[in-house]
Parts: C-alpha cells; structure tokens; sequence
C-alpha cells in the first residue's frame, strides 16, 4: 500500500500528519516530538549536518558550524536561486529546502513503517504578497524540492483549509467557521461551512467561501520586537563622530532577521563594523554589537527574543538575557511596548480579516466560530485583533503546531487512499 501524509513546512516550526483508523493524527520526529524547528545545523567540526531540535542544540551549545532557520522565507524571492557557502562548500537553497524534507520524510517512515511516497503540502494564503508570478514560482520551487526529497505524487492545500479540516472533525453542527492560522511568516485566513454531513463530501470546493491572507507573522514580530528592544542596545540609531549621521541601519535589519543573521558573520562585514566603532560617538554600543557578530551570537539572541515574545503573552514584562554581549546586564522586555512595534501589524491581520468577511459576502455577526492555530496565536493582542473581526464568535484554540499538519492528513487520505 502506498504511504501517504501531509507535511506542514512552517517558517518556524514543522510537523508531519498521517491517517490511523480514520482519525488525524500527527507522527513523533525527533524523540517523540511531533513538531520541530524548521532548521538545519551544518557543523565546521565533523562536517556532519542535523535538523530540527538537534540542530538548535548544536548550534546552542556554540558547537563551531552554521545554523539555518525561516528557510521557507526563501520561496519565491532572488535569493532562491543563489548557493550559500557553508565552510568551503557552496550549497543551492533549493537542495536545502529538500535536504530538510527529506528529514521529515525519513522521519516519518520510523513509525509509518516506510518512507511515504504521496504528500499533501500546506501552503500560504500567499507565499508572496501582491505578486502572482513569485507567488506561482513559490510553490513550483517547494514542489520541486519535495520532489527531490523522494516524494512522488506532490498535491498542496491552503493551510487554513487544512486546519477547518482539522476542526471540522470535532464539530456536531453545521456552523460557519473563521479559521485564524498565525504561523511564523504568514497570517492566512478562510472562512468555511463545516459540519458532520459535509465533512464526508469528497469535494469540498463549494464549502470554501473565502480564502485571504498577509505576510506577516512570528518571525515579523520577532524583528521588531528586536528592532525596538535589543537592537538600540548594540548601536542602533546610534551616533557618529560627524554630525547628523548614524551607524548604519542595516546590520540591526539583518541581525533581526533569522534567514539574513548569518550574512553578517562575514568578514568584511565586521571589518566595516570595526570601521564604524571607531567613527562612533558611542563606541561601547557598537562593541556589544561586534561581540555578538564576532561570537556568532545573532541566533542565540533572536532566540532570547522569541522567548521573551512568549513570556509577555503571560506576563506584562519579561528579562532578556544579556549573557555573553554584557556581563551582569538584562533588557526588560514590556507587553506595552511589545504591541506599540507590531501596530502596523495588528492592523494590517485585522484588515485581513475583514477582507477575508468581504469576500465571503458575510457580515462579523454570520461567523459562528473564529477557530485560532498556529504558533503566533499566542499573542494577546493578535487574538484581539482577530475577535474584533467577529465579535460575536465564539473562539477555539487548536493545536498550534499541529492543526495544519492533522488537516492536510485528512486532505491527503481523501485524495490518495493509503495507509
């Protein structure tokens, strides 16, 4: 019998779906983990590489080597095209889209008893806002790179389509559901007519009512959460000796942005750092900054950084860990200021929403149920901005990491029968 599942690649984190005795369900990755980081750790050391959880260990640790995280950001932009040297060695995006696949793959055979062969992939709303042409060429590009992890018959589905799939089995009504999927680079939304009846229909096209989406999320609130705490720390908007100029603005963009950290770790670039130290008026803030490019700390902080985003969903204030940048010191991180950076954002998810209710031909007051996943709904102000959307809605909170994955299961036992 012909193995299939459904992969959720996530910008931040992934999981693998399959079907047992006609329930969803998600499979163990990586010591009995069923949703791990979408990255990838090539060591200087061994030359070995790791993936997932291994690979943020490593990389932790300070094992000597590169850490790769948001790959999926790469989809459809220039970048996808050009290598990256890892060590001595120039490595194609694209093989390491499918180097990680395959990952998953293997993964996911050590309990389907074999390596699946037919995948339903999610996808974003869009890969690409406002732009078809990369949007298409997105999705060919992670077809291709499926294709080269094993996988032979490739079908995708719209991510908040699988996770209504998802919600849909636990339902014991017909009810119009608003499904929320704030995952680590998109927000995507659909709103869909789910019960128990329809959720036999093999085609289910009539159901979808409306399908949108925006390109913002985890990794977006990460950066400016960065942007707005940490890096105005290291030298941001920081003084140089000739008047009315700043250090450059572009080390902190990309020292906020995880696919773009490892650019900076290049020498010329901290020779130009150097440079700037030495031009800066404020020169203790510029080392903090070379420190952590010199010691290749930009993960480890924008690590620190999600986690305070996570703490201040329960908190109103949370510490972040200045260790190895400057000794015995720690920023304090507030929920208040936390959502003054994202307000773009927030308005940007909630305009979504709406556009999502427009498209639909619905009022706020028609959606019954705002059903919430992905791992950026934990963010009280993104769920608020969500509510008000249809505020009289009752809202459900899925599995964040695993809704999708579940859903594109279901999707792939529909289309390809199997195991």
């Amino acid at each position: 019998m012909t193995l299939a599942c459904g992969i959720d690649f996530g910008t931040s984190n992934s999981a693998v779906g399959t079907v047992t005795g006609g329930q969803g369900r998600l499979l163990p990755l990586q010591n009995g983990s069923t949703s791990v980081p979408t990255a990838l750790f090539f060591s200087f050391e061994t030359e070995s590489r790791s993936h997932g959880r291994e690979a943020m260990r490593r990389y932790l640790t300070q094992e000597p080597g590169r850490l790769m995280r948001s790959i999926k950001s790469l989809l459809g932009t220039a970048l996808w095209n050009e290598t990256t040297q890892v060590k001595y060695t120039h490595y194609a995006f694209a093989d390491i889209v499918a180097d990680f696949l395959r990952f998953l793959r293997t993964s996911a055979a050590v309990e389907l008893g074999g390596e699946p062969t037919r995948v339903v992939m999610g996808r974003p709303v869009y890969f690409v806002d406002d732009d078809a042409e990369a949007d298409r060429a997105a999705q060919s590009q992670l077809e291709a790179a499926a294709r080269m992890a094993g996988f032979k018959d490739i079908e995708f589905q719209l991510e908040p389509i699988a996770a209504a799939l998802h919600y849909e089995a636990g339902v014991k009504a017909e009810e119009i559901a608003l499904v929320a999927d704030i995952g680590g680079g998109t927000s995507d939304f659909s709103i869909v007519r789910v019960s128990p009846k329809r959720a036999a229909k093999a085609d289910r096209r009539d159901d979808i009512l409306a399908c949108s989406g925006v390109h913002i999320g985890g990794t977006d609130f990460d950066r400016l959460l960065s942007m707005a705490t940490l890096m105005p720390f290291l030298g941001l908007r920081s003084k140089l000796k000739r008047e009315g100029m700043d250090a450059p603005s572009w080390y902190f963009a990309d020292l906020a942005t995880w696919h773009r950290v490892n650019f900076l770790y290049d020498s010329k670039v901290i020779d130009e750092v150097k440079t700037v130290r030495r031009d800066s008026a404020e020169p203790m803030k510029i080392e903090r900054l070379l420190r952590v490019l010199e010691e290749r700390l930009g993960h480890a902080m924008l690590g620190r950084i999600e986690d305070a985003k996570i703490a201040i969903g329960e908190e109103t204030m949370a510490p972040l860990s200045l260790a190895g940048v400057a000794r015995g010191l720690a920023l304090r991180v507030e929920r208040k200021k936390f959502e003054a950076a994202i307000s773009e954002s927030l308005d940007k998810i909630e305009g979504s929403v709406a556009e999502t209710l427009r498209l639909a031909g619905l009022k706020p007051d028609d959606v019954n149920t705002v059903f919430l996943t992905g791992g950026s709904c934990g963010v009280p102000a993104v769920r608020e901005a969500i509510a008000r959307g249809a505020p009289a809605a009752k809202t459900v909170s899925g599995d964040a990491f695993g809704s999708v994955a579940t859903g594109l299961a279901i999707d792939a036992q529909r289309r390809f029968g199997g195991k």
